[in-house]
């Protein structure tokens, strides 16, 4: 006989310690002590006050359980007010800051715990709140929002790992919530200045907000121009999973107003800004951006684009793809600085896989050797970043591609198992799909690699490696003319990519593949000409290029080069390293470098 499962409606609270495994690292057993103090001083006794049944503590964690929401919500608002308290009051004592999250939900009862989907969301809702803040769902904020007098902030639909439909997220920070807040005048009595009490904590993610641009056409029929491309930035940077990305409530209230940057950077609790500007005229736009690090007060990168106006919604598709492709790797580059300032010993997760980022595109043996070390040590940090067991893989498919493994086999398969790692720990990370989709393409597998490539860049439209990845796998494939046009958008996304010389060497290949040598040779030259460019693959596709175009003696001495950079350097290691899909699917290449002198 079937036994039935026991199911009610119930608010979960779920609350989670920030950088718990740092702490514990600095002070392990000052940190217990810390942690069990609060909890029965102030955790414990705060939730049976609110009705609550504190279900089970794991580790730094806790899951809570009311038959009233609003009792749950008020509860985790005076957790949050009373541990910054706690902590201003704790002299010589690392600080213990809570994120937690509160649901409404169904949830299974099994020998006094709680289990079901009610849960899980609670704990992802957890994940996504800030530091001292806190995270509801949409079932939450529906019951509470006339009840509470709190400040709520709409965070749109958001994906959640193991949620099969994206769900909207509110966000409630005690700093803001207006029951707590003291009114500016009562501040003003004690002389103290209101807009010094205003800042939020950084997220541990790089955090941004996109302010709405300038329209600056003296049109108002053009504002819509100027907020659509302001919410497709917004939308677009929110897919980029690793960014902490403010929702357009709250960056829209900034809207038609002189605003001071830092000030602005403050009562939104971001590092960095995004602002800029819209003209139009006639058939013609101009669209400027900036990136600005509130922080320091300095300019991270800064761009202007001029278009013709055929289709509105078109222009408004490619700036925001093009935007968001420019501002990923500069504002990347901006944390990875960042990161080198500080001591190793002083690294957190998202700091350690900057620095792991900062020796890989470096492709340099000596600093490619230290990046793996970086990237353990971000997920030993945090097991759940995905991007660090991603990049992690792509560390074990450069050993190969730039010939610096001793066994390629057994690189490609550790480079698969951490692959594999960034896909458990978030299936919906456009990098886990990178990485993947690279091991496949060196294993021959170009069907799986595609389509792992293909997913990336579906997630991330504005990924653009993902495109040079892809049109890699599809040159190999011998699907050339694809090739070509997802290696194009590759570099028209990201001109400054760290591996912008590693898209152009390899839309040379193709071209030499398809036979257009002229063309081969100009994205030949522009590879070997920049200095960001590496190893024995510029040369070698210069070479075989030259070589067909009958230029002989610049042919010689490019093959040189590549063996140089690759000493044992032949057309057999070649064809045995890199599988294409059809035998022989090199062959032109590897005609031309034996006609510049490679041996076989």
């Amino acid at each position: 006989m079937r036994i039935p499962v026991k199911r009610k409606l119930a608010a979960i609270l779920a609350a989670d310690v920030v950088g718990f495994t740092r702490l514990m690292g600095q002070d392990e057993a000052g940190t217990l002590a810390h942690l069990k103090r609060h909890r029965q001083e102030f955790f414990e006794p705060k939730i049976a006050e609110h009705n609550g049944r504190l279900i089970k503590l794991m580790g730094d964690g806790a899951l809570v359980e009311f038959a009233s929401v609003v009792d749950a919500l008020a509860c985790a608002v005076e957790l949050q007010k009373g541990m910054t308290e706690r902590n201003a009051q704790s002299e010589g004592e690392a600080e213990i800051t809570f994120r937690i999250g509160v649901n409404l939900g169904d949830v299974i009862v099994e020998d006094g715990d709680i289990y079901g989907d009610g849960v899980n969301i609670a704990s992802r809702l957890e994940s996504m709140a800030e530091p001292g803040g806190i995270c509801i769902s949409a079932k939450v904020h529906e019951e509470v929002r006339n009840k509470l007098d709190l400040a709520y902030e709409d965070l749109g639909k958001c994906e959640m790992k193991n949620v099969a439909d994206p769900m909207r997220v509110y966000r409630i920070s005690p700093a803001t919530a207006s029951q707590q807040a003291p009114r500016a005048s009562a501040l003003q009595d004690a002389g103290m200045d209101a807009s010094k009490n205003d800042a939020l904590a950084l997220p541990e993610k790089p955090s941004i907000a996109v302010l709405p641009f300038d329209n600056m056409s003296g049109d108002p029929e053009q504002e819509f121009l100027a907020d659509g491309i302001t919410e497709d930035l917004i939308t677009a940077l929110s897919k980029v999973r690793w960014f902490f990305v403010i929702a357009r409530n709250s960056t829209f209230t900034f809207k038609g107003q002189a605003v001071e940057v830092r000030k602005v950077a403050r009562e939104l609790g971001v590092r960095y800004v995004l602002e800029g500007s819209v003209r139009k005229a006639g058939n013609r736009v101009r669209i400027t951006a900036q990136l600005i690090d509130a922080v320091s007060g300095t300019h991270v990168w800064a761009e202007r684009y001029d278009r013709q106006i055929e289709d509105i919604f078109d222009l408004q598709d490619e700036m925001t793809q093009t935007i968001v492709a420019a501002l990923e790797p500069e504002l990347s580059a901006a944390e990875r600085e960042r990161a080198l300032s500080k001591p190793p010993e002083n690294l957190d997760a998202w700091e350690s896989y900057q620095r792991g980022l900062w020796h890989m595109w470096a492709y340099e043996k000596e600093h490619h050797d230290k990046a793996p070390v970086m990237f353990e040590r971000a997920n030993q940090l945090d097991p759940s970043f995905a991007p660090a067991y991603a990049y992690g893989s792509y560390c074990h498919y450069t050993r190969v591609i730039m010939g610096w493994s001793d066994d390629n086999a057994e690189s490609l398969a550790r480079g698969m198992s951490l692959a594999r790692k960034a896909l458990a720990a978030d299936d919906k990370d456009s990098t886990a799909y990178f990485a993947i989709g690279r091991i496949h393409m060196m294993q021959g597998r170009h069907d799986d690699s595609i389509a792992a490539l293909e997913t990336a860049v579906n997630l991330n439209p504005s990924f653009a490696q993902a495109y040079h990845g892809l049109g890699m796998a599809l040159t190999l494939a011998g699907q050339l003319e694809e090739a070509k046009a997802a290696l194009s958008l590759a570099e028209r996304l990201s001109p400054r990519d760290p591996i912008i010389w590693a898209s152009t060497v390899v839309h040379g290949l193709a071209c030499i593949l398809s036979r257009d040598f002229e063309e081969a040779l100009h994205w030949a030259r522009t590879t070997v000409r920049n200095p960001r460019s590496k190893g024995y693959w510029p040369p070698s596709v210069l070479a075989g290029t030259l070589a067909h175009l009958g230029q002989m003696e610049e042919a010689r001495e490019a093959a040189r080069l590549a063996v140089e950079a690759k000493p044992g350097l032949s057309c057999s290691y070649l064809r045995e390293t890199l599988p294409t899909r059809e035998p022989g699917g090199l062959d032109l290449w590897l005609e031309g470098l034996r006609k510049a002198g490679l041996p076989e």
